[in-house]
């Protein structure tokens, strides 16, 4: 492992170290393998939760995955993008239904059944999709009774939601309309898929690159999974794919996703649409045993193995053990320029005894050891009276060998010589031609490994976009949610707006209504709480006085600046607040200024206002003293009448 870079130094995407241990962090706490994955993924997918909590490294990060154990949720729904749907890419999902399915049915014996694998599945729209076709293929009845769909994924909380079978509208908006009404029934406000199919549907969690495959799979779906794996895992798991698949068993990739290096295992049904169907092993051809050959006549007449002798392509010869020739071949005669005068004579006068090699020794050796002894490779260019300084010279492959009797008794030694010389100029030419095509095939393998880099990186790069495309898509969803959720807040927050213009109206009127009822009920009115502190101030008393509302509201009747005698009124205002029966309304004679300073008489009319069963305060009605004596005589004492004048009651 490299050495890691200072935190201050380094960004998130320089620090292996850091990255394996989120990686490890997350495997402990999840008991997900994160190691086989492309490193340029993970990175991506982590630095993104880093960004959102802040974090500028993975140490940073780290901490607070140990604080906030909700945090492994979050970043693992980020690494398993779990996008997917009903009939994605419906030109692949037309290929499957009208090629693939037809196959594995032809391919059935009545009744067998058929199984497949849906791997990666995340929230099971792709399970329920192939539980369509079947059933569309085999009918209800049949597919009850002979299919069996296994879907696997790692994430728990997908599995879930993929049990359950509920989508939302916008879910199953590609599902064709004459399918979703014959295999969903409605639930709420979205959809669940027919539970008397869902049985079928097998989910369960299996991690593809530690746990072991399912078997004898007609059919294995696994779509946009490699591609997130690197080469290494993604080689170990195709191998576990072939060995989960039946001999006649069908792959069916994600568009991104190619089997460039495994073409000994999968075939292609459909390359552009990545459909792909399993190359059994052959087994190894069966070995023949050659015939024996036919038993030997019994008799052979010495003519025939003369003749044999004669006319063998080897040149042989055969020397006594007394060291005379006693026999050479016609071969031998033309190749060593020996005649019918030579037989008989000692074989080591003879210039074939010491030429081309020395086989004197050679002779002396076996005599002693009574095991053949050879010798190749011998160069020879014929007897001096033949030879042609310009003739290529023979290649000779010598062995002597003892002759035995059959009482196993030494009677000579039998000399072969074996012209080798077409086949060492082969073997020579097929080394020098090997040596050719060994550098042809450097050269073309070479430029096979710069294609094979190329395309690798080509497909990473596919897949990367792939991966991308994906994450982008999750995105959209996500903001897609969002928006949903904030065009249902502003729905929800129209309505309330609605309903506060609506009850502002109200109480606009309802304040319009009470000015106007105030207004009616005399020059001034005024509303005291039970402290006697002014409520309300209507505009007769603004009139009257010139104290304005904003002024008045709030303080004590007696601190007001205003001509009326409060001290005078004060004592039964306070009496009429204290008394445990509702009293009758009051009316005084009181003499006043008004807000030009000048006297006038007035009819201060006191109503007590009730707040449950004691006195809230008082309602003060002010009126001249003309308008008070039709409510209540005025008092005694030669009261005089309230100031004509221009300026009394209304200013």
């Amino acid at each position: 492992m490299a050495e890691r870079v200072p935190d201050s130094a380094a960004g998130p995407g320089d620090d292996q170290e850091g990255l394996q241990e989120v990686l490890r962090l997350l495997h402990a706490s999840r008991g997900i393998d994160f190691t086989g994955y492309k490193r340029s993924t993970l990175m991506r997918r982590i630095s993104r939760r880093m960004a959102a909590l802040n974090a500028p490294t993975y140490a940073d990060y780290c901490d607070l995955l140990e604080v906030r154990p909700e945090e492994f949720a979050r970043l693992l729904d980020s690494l398993l993008i779990n996008v997917t749907g009903f009939f994605r890419d419906p030109a692949a999902w037309r290929v499957i239904a009208d090629r693939v399915v037809p196959r594995i049915l032809a391919d059935k014996a009545p009744g067998a059944p058929i199984r497949v694998w849906s791997t990666g599945c995340a929230t099971g729209e792709e399970a329920y999709t192939l539980a369509i076709i079947l059933a569309e293929a085999l009918g209800i009845p049949a597919f009850r009774n002979r299919v069996k769909i296994y879907a696997t994924d790692v994430d728990e909380q997908a599995l879930r939601t993929a049990r359950t079978g509920v989508y939302g509208e916008r879910r199953v908006q590609d599902v064709p309309e004459r399918l979703r009404e014959r295999f969903f029934e409605p639930a709420g406000t979205g959809y669940a898929f027919r539970r008397d199919l869902r049985r079928q549907v097998i989910f369960g969690r299996n991690d593809l690159t530690r746990d072991a495959p399912i078997s004898r799979i007609d059919l294995l779906v696994l779509r946009n999974t490699l591609m997130y794996f690197n080469s290494e895992t993604q080689r170990s798991v195709l191998r576990r794919i072939h060995f989960s698949l039946a001999d006649s068993g069908y792959l069916f990739l994600g568009k991104a996703e190619m089997l460039v290096h495994h073409g000994s295992l999968f075939e292609p049904v459909d390359l552009r649409k990545r459909v792909f169907r399993k190359l059994p092993g052959a087994p190894p051809p069966e070995r023949r045993q050659a015939d024996p050959p036919p038993e030997e006549p019994a008799a052979r007449l010495g003519a025939v193995r003369a003749a044999a002798l004669a006319a063998g392509p080897v040149a042989q010869l055969a020397v006594d053990v007394d060291g005379n020739l006693v026999v050479a071949n016609t071969r031998a005669q033309h190749l060593f320029g020996l005649s019918s005068t030579d037989i008989g004579r000692p074989f080591r006068d003879l210039e074939i005894s010491y030429q081309p090699v020395e086989l004197r020794s050679l002779i002396d050796q076996v005599r002693r050891t009574l095991r053949p002894q050879e010798v190749q490779g011998v160069r020879w260019r014929g007897p001096r009276w033949q030879a042609d300084a310009g003739a290529n010279p023979l290649i000779l492959d010598i062995s002597v060998v003892p002759l035995l009797d059959r009482a196993s008794a030494l009677v000579g030694f039998g000399i072969s010589f074996a012209d080798v010389t077409g086949g060492v100029r082969l073997r020579e030419e097929l080394e020098h031609a090997n040596e050719e095509l060994e550098r042809a095939y450097q050269d073309v393998q070479s430029l096979n490994e710069e294609l094979e880099t190329t395309n690798e990186e080509l497909q990473s790069t596919n897949e990367e976009l792939e991966t991308t495309n994906e994450e982008l898509q999750s995105t959209n969803e996500e903001l897609e949610t969002m928006n949903e959720e904030l065009r249902s807040t502003n729905d929800e927050l129209q309505d309330i707006n609605d309903a506060l213009r609506v009850q502002t109206e109200e109480l606009d009127h309802t304040r319009t209504f009470f000015e106007s009822v105030w207004e009616s009920l005399g020059h001034a009115a005024l509303v005291l709480d039970d402290d006697l502190r002014v409520i309300v101030w209507s505009q007769g008393a603004t009139e009257l006085w010139g104290l304005r509302a904003d002024e008045a509201q709030g303080r004590h009747l007696a601190t007001l600046p205003i001509g009326l005698p409060t001290g005078d009124l004060l004592p039964d205002l306070r009496r009429m607040l204290r008394s445990p029966a509702p009293p009758e309304r009051t009316a005084f004679g009181v003499d006043a200024v008004n807000r030009l300073g000048r006297s006038l008489r007035l009819a201060v009319d006191a109503v007590p206002l009730r707040k449950g069963p004691t006195n809230g305060g008082v309602i003060l009605l002010v009126t001249r003293a003309g308008a008070v004596g039709a409510a209540a005589s005025p008092p005694a004492g030669g009261d005089r009448q309230p100031d004509a004048s221009p300026g009394a009651g209304g200013g």
